[in-house]
């Protein structure tokens, strides 16, 4: 079973971390990982940085535009992660565009996330249809779970065909901004929740965007199984580098 599925069985609410590969430094991505699993984050979505980040805000964007400059591709982060399963067990899902993903090759991609141990991706930019049709194959061969975006603006109709084409969780964007820390939810974003709660959907759902300390998380979770926080640990890492990782994991969670 993908580690993502075995994790998403677990009794709790789960913890997701989204970091920039290659940020600060370049050879910072598989310390970053260690210390986040040690430290009970229980997924963690490896960002490979591109050049025009459209679902990304300010924060991200600046560690993506810093982490090419430091010399991160597809190629050197694949080269980082080889051995990582030799140290890491929770499930790593890979967040990026998906043009560096077709200049590879999707094929080679995904054998090669395979071949690390890559659980999933998540491509903001590939449409759902598009994958259908085009690429789901592929993936299942490879044993990786996509995972799809949706939003308050997304119709009950499109979320039950994502629903239907998904083996995992569903990322449920809390607005539809562009990523961010924020000091607490609203009550139009409570309504969102609930109301995709109440749609009983197959794949459990785990809300991003906007997670930024233990107020945000805990209230997301009250309506999903877990939240991931983005922006919130990269603004961390900016200011103390790979360092107390485990002060920020501790805020979040206690």
């Amino acid at each position: 079973m993908n580690r993502i599925n075995q994790k998403l069985k677990e009794d709790k609410k789960l913890l997701s971390i989204y970091f920039t590969a290659g940020y600060p430094n370049i050879n910072d991505t598989v310390s970053i990982i260690q210390d986040l699993e040690k430290n009970g984050v229980d997924i963690i979505e490896i960002g490979l940085p591109f050049s025009d980040p459209l679902a990304d805000g300010p924060t991200i964007q600046a560690s993506s535009t810093l982490a090419l400059k430091n010399g991160m591709t597809t190629e050197v982060l694949f080269d980082q992660l080889k051995n990582i399963r030799k140290s890491v067990n929770i499930p790593l899902i890979i967040m990026g565009y998906f043009n560096p993903m077709f200049q590879y090759g999707v094929e080679a991609f995904c054998k090669k996330c395979q071949e690390i141990g890559i659980d999933g991706l998540i491509i903001p930019d590939l449409p759902v249809d598009v994958y259908h049709e085009k690429y789901q194959t592929i993936f299942e061969k490879y044993g990786l779970i996509n995972v799809f975006l949706i939003t308050p603006q997304t119709s009950d109709e499109r979320i039950r065909y994502i629903d239907s084409i998904s083996n995992g969780f569903i990322y449920m964007v809390s607005s539809a901004s562009t990523t961010g820390a924020k000091v607490g939810f609203g009550e139009e974003q409570t309504q969102y929740f609930e109301r995709i709660g109440n749609m009983n959907l197959n794949n459990p759902q785990i809300v991003g965007f906007g997670i930024s300390n233990n107020q945000t998380f805990t209230q997301a979770t009250q309506y999903a199984k877990g939240a991931i926080i983005g922006s919130a640990f990269v603004k961390h890492v900016t200011n103390e580098g790979a360092n107390s990782i485990d002060n920020f994991v501790n805020s979040i969670l206690n």
